[in-house]
């Protein structure tokens, strides 16, 4: 700078010097002026002390608390989310621009570094400057920062009340903080337009930088706002921004902050805005957990904590994992939005942690979590719980039970008509086999047998918490229940048992450090370890040898149960390891037929294969280990009665015929004699149990006998017979046939998983 320049200037502070003088004297005048009158009308301190009373209390730290945001962390240290009614990020003074800090205190209190609290000077200024007909305010930022926080319920009042309790908190704050902590303070408050508070967003928002790398230029464009955000946003009014940026500049030149060269730089440099990505609703990633953790939140804490308590919440959610169960639903059903959606949740079995949760297609579209919100039906998944009921009752999974097609259950009006998938039945079966090939008819006659209740009541301890009635359709899934809640239940079995809370959030902290809630594991024993671990061996033969062959996976146990409704509305797969429980759903969210391929979808070719390809790689984490055995439960086969279907009608068939039609049935026959059927066709059949009799008419008995006369008459008498020669050597045997190959597996929800098989819902409960 010049000699002639800095003559100028000291000149031009001489000459502000005289003026500040006849101002302060002026302001003497008017203050006197006042007091006298007031004596004159009686004690004014007595006025005075009174305006000071109920004073908020400025000396807890927290009544100059500002809204901050709570922030969602997942288990793996990854911000997911800002819950924000201002969104606000505080930050240390260090992490300021030296800029910021200058061109605020230029712009705002030039002489907020030598006031305590009040400036005198300044507010005699203003009062002439307003005289005059400019606007000038005389609040020091200390003030500023008592009414933005302490004193907010009374910022619109103009009254001179309020004037004097700002000035006086302003002093008493000046007396338990540092200068410097004031700054920071009021930096962190104050509202720069565009939904920014704070100098932080505010930089983020504008210039889509942290305040630590603000320029001169940019700076000075922040520091000029607060005075009107609305208008002063560059957003809104670039124009009238560049306009305030030249004031806050000049005012830095006058305070000796920067030379002339780096105020004319600045002044010519363009905004160049920039906003960062932050999105509105604070979420970065993972949206349909983080809107079911906040959820939770809501249910346990005011909203004013939830959205301004600056909480920091740690949660369960692994986004590593979460990312390859996303990748595992769409790379299955397509990404095609007018396509099905998908939804999945996986829980630890040892914790109860919900590690990874896929709620829907596109959150930013839909933000109803499929996962946790929708109430779909979960078809044969749900014969899990009949035949958990069954076996608590003590049926043996040995147990069986008539296949036949339809089955007409219950009696008067409230009879159910009940289908098989293919149409046809499959003689008795045990309970073990029916599960394995998702048999309708028998599950559907084993719910009559124990009663809808008994599902409900097991359901209900294992981890379904949606309302159920106690119908006898429930068993092949008739009722809406949620992904989340299939999963937690999949989990108790694989834990022998033991009923685990699910857990989403592990740690909540507040603004000052303090854990306010820490997790603590809520267990029941839902089963027995005999009962439990007796289901999961019919649930593994699933696996091994039934619907649910897609979901298997090398050197781990596997246990699970496909699941399609009605009309292939909704495909399901439950499945478990001794470590992990996940539940997949694939459906509309407007119910109708999924056809993925061509093809209509079933949960053991669609579900199950996303669930393998998720668990593949999830498992990956865990250290390899074996379901925990017991030995079985007390069966006592004799408590049930469950009746079969009216044998079919045989008679007249050919026994290919009828073996055709009897699948799974015993066979023997016996030869008969019958006048009116015709030899070989079936002249009558019995059943019992899973054994049926059939005879096979020889023809009339006087036919057969006059056959036999005939036969006789026609051979020669003993004497005129001839010799026969001696029979030739019989031949070697024949090399026995090789045994025929084992047949193939079943393919997937073959057997019943596919809806349809539900017939008519009886309306009331089992009786």
């Amino acid at each position: 700078m010049s000699s002639n320049a800095r003559r100028s200037r000291a000149r031009n502070r001489r000459r502000a010097s005289r003026i500040n003088k006849i101002i302060l004297v002026f302001v003497a005048l008017i203050l006197a002026m006042f007091l006298s009158v007031a004596v004159a009308m009686g004690s004014v301190a007595l006025v005075a002390m009174s305006w000071l009373e109920d004073l908020p209390d400025y000396t807890n730290p927290a009544s100059f608390d500002t809204s901050q945001p709570t922030r969602i962390y997942s288990a793996d240290d990854v911000l997911l989310a800002r819950f924000f009614l201002e969104n606000r990020e505080p930050i240390s003074i260090e992490d300021m621009s030296p800029y910021v800090l200058e061109a605020v205190v230029a712009v705002e209190d030039e002489r907020f570094f030598e006031h305590d609290g009040v400036d005198m000077q300044g507010i005699a200024r203003a009062t002439v400057m307003t005289a005059l007909g400019s606007r000038e305010g005389g609040s020091t930022i200390t003030q500023q920062y008592v009414r933005q926080t302490v004193l907010r319920d009374e910022a619109t009042d103009m009254s001179l009340r309020r004037k004097l309790r700002e000035a006086y908190l302003a002093m008493e704050v000046e007396k338990h903080f540092t200068k410097e902590e004031i700054l920071e303070m009021y930096l962190n408050t104050v509202f720069f337009g565009a939904n920014a508070h704070g100098i932080e967003v505010a930089s983020l928002t504008y210039f889509g930088i942290p305040a630590s790398d603000l320029n001169l230029a940019q700076a000075a464009a922040l520091a000029g706002i607060p005075q009107r955000p609305n208008v002063l946003n560059p957003y809104n009014n670039p124009d009238l921004t560049l306009q305030r940026r030249s004031h806050v500049l000049f005012r830095m030149y006058e305070n000796d902050k920067i030379t002339y060269e780096e105020r004319r730089e600045a002044e010519e440099t363009p905004l160049d805005l920039d906003r960062a990505d932050i999105p509105e609703h604070g979420i970065y990633e993972s949206g349909y957990f983080v809107t079911h953790i906040r959820r939770e939140l809501h249910n346990n804490f005011p909203q004013a904590d939830v959205f301004g308590g600056g909480l920091v919440v740690h949660t369960t959610l692994d986004t590593r994992l979460q990312r390859v169960a996303e990748e595992a639903v769409w790379d299955m059903i397509g990404r095609d939005p007018s396509g099905p959606e998908g939804a999945l949740v996986s829980q630890e079995t040892d914790t109860g942690k919900v590690i990874v949760m896929v709620g829907g297609r596109d959150f930013a579209e839909d933000e109803f979590n499929l996962a946790t919100q929708a109430r779909r039906q979960p078809g044969s998944t749900f014969k899990t719980f009949g035949m958990i009921a069954a076996i608590e009752k003590g049926m043996s999974p040995s147990f069986r039970i008539d296949t036949s097609s339809p089955a007409t259950i219950g009696e008067g009006g409230n009879r159910w008509i009940v289908n098989n998938s293919e149409g046809r039945g499959r003689g008795m079966m045990t309970l073990q086999s029916s599960m394995a090939a998702s048999i309708n008819t028998s599950l559907a006659r084993l719910a009559y047998e124990i009663g809808a209740e008994s599902i409900v009541d097991v359901a209900g301890r294992m981890g379904i918490k949606s309302e159920l009635q106690p119908f006898p359709s429930i068993v092949l899934g008739a009722q809406g229940v949620t992904v989340a809640e299939m999963a937690n239940a999949g989990a108790t079995l694989a834990a022998g048992g033991l009923y685990r809370e699910p857990v989403v959030i592990t740690e909540i902290v507040d603004r000052n450090g303090e854990v306010i809630f820490e997790w603590e594991e809520n267990t029941s024993q839902a089963l027995t370890p005999e009962v439990s671990w007796a289901s999961t061996q019919v649930l593994m033969g699933t696996i091994s040898g039934g619907t649910g062959s897609r979901a298997r996976l090398p050197n781990w146990q596997v246990a699970g149960k496909t699941g399609t409704s009605q009309q292939n509305r909704d495909v399901w797969f439950l499945g478990y390891t001794p470590v992990l429980s996940t539940a997949v759903w694939v459906g509309h969210k407007e119910e109708r037929t999924i056809f993925l391929n061509g093809s209509r979808g079933f949960g053991g070719t669609i579900s199950a294969p996303i669930w393998r390809n998720f668990m593949e790689v999830a498992l990956q984490g865990y250290e390899h280990r074996l379901f925990a055995t017991a030995p079985p439960p007390p069966y006592n086969n004799s408590l049930f009665n469950i009746p079969t279907s009216e044998p079919p009608s045989l008679a007249g068939l050919t026994l290919e015929e009828a073996r055709a039609m009897l699948s799974g049935f015993n066979i023997s026959t016996e030869e008969v004699y019958s006048d009116t059927v015709p030899a070989g066709r079936i002249v009558s059949a019995s059943f019992s149990g899973s054994r049926v009799t059939i005879r096979i008419s020889r023809g009339p008995q006087a036919e057969a006998e006059d056959e036999a006369d005939d036969r006789r008459d026609e051979e020669p008498a003993a004497d005129e017979r001839p010799v026969a020669p001696p029979p030739p050597p019989p031949p070697p045997p024949p090399p026995p046939p090789p045994p025929p190959p084992p047949p193939p597996p079943p393919p997937p929800d073959e057997g019943g998983d596919n809806g349809g098989g539900y017939g008519s819902t009886p309306t009331s409960p089992t009786p």
